[in-house]
């Protein structure tokens, strides 16, 4: 809560009594929600900018043709706006899986690593549990791989 936000409910004064239902409802955040959807050619696209575009909340639409990418960004709920590119379009949708690979510690674990995945992106393993053990590195492989690091002033000068 902001300062403005707690000085304004200390000015509000309600002189009968009674609850606003303003106080009663809660805001939604402003969000971003990215979808992948197939994308195939300039009718696809404006099909599925349009199948958004007329939704309560939504403030910015945006379509990546190339990443097959639908960029939705306003006050909605990301499982609703799932439901409705899935309904109104009848393509298979899905939250965006990828994230960029300076993210993951392993890009290239056999879970993260992603042959359709856009350029610089892998799978987002690391909210995924069967999958984030191969991802992450324990602290005895670590210790290995730093101790033949060059960024490792004491490492080993093996090579």
């Amino acid at each position: 809560m902001g300062i403005l936000d707690m000085v304004s409910e200390l000015c509000d004064c309600d002189w009968h009594g009674l609850h606003s239902r303003n106080k009663l409802k809660k805001r939604r955040q402003l969000q971003t929600v990215e979808i992948k959807v197939k994308i195939d050619c300039e009718g696809c696209e404006r099909r599925v900018k349009k199948s958004v575009e007329g939704m309560k909340g939504v403030t910015q639409v945006e379509v990546e043709r190339k990443m097959n990418k639908l960029t939705v960004i306003g006050y909605v709920d990301p499982k609703k706006v799932l439901e409705r590119v899935r309904h109104r379009t009848g393509k298979k949708a899905e939250l965006w899986p990828y994230v960029p690979y300076d993210v993951v510690p392993h890009p290239y674990a056999p879970g993260a690593y992603d042959r359709k995945a856009p350029p610089g992106y892998v799978r987002n393993v690391l909210d995924d549990p069967v999958s984030s053990s191969l991802a992450r590195a324990s602290s005895l492989e670590v210790k290995y791989t730093t101790a033949f690091s060059d960024e490792n002033p004491d490492a080993c000068v093996v090579m």
